[in-house]
């Protein structure tokens, strides 16, 4: 049971990354650190996630279905 909530915190993450990653990081790195616009676009981009998936998270245990 560890290993598999474990394996779906890493797929979590991992999604959670690439997601935001490839939203909010400008593909040319012009800069070692981020600038201003994609600090916040993470910052947001994060707390939606993390929001979306406690939602759908309490409608699955309820036993609703995700829209």
């Amino acid at each position: 049971m560890a290993a598999t909530e474990m394996e779906y915190r890493v797929e979590l993450f991992n999604r959670l990354l690439n997601t935001c990653f490839n939203k909010c990081i400008d593909k040319r790195h012009k800069d070692a650190e981020l600038n201003m616009g994609e600090n916040s676009c993470v910052d947001r981009c994060v707390s939606k996630y993390w929001a979306v998936n406690g939602i759908i998270g309490q409608m699955l245990s309820a036993g609703q279905r995700p829209m």
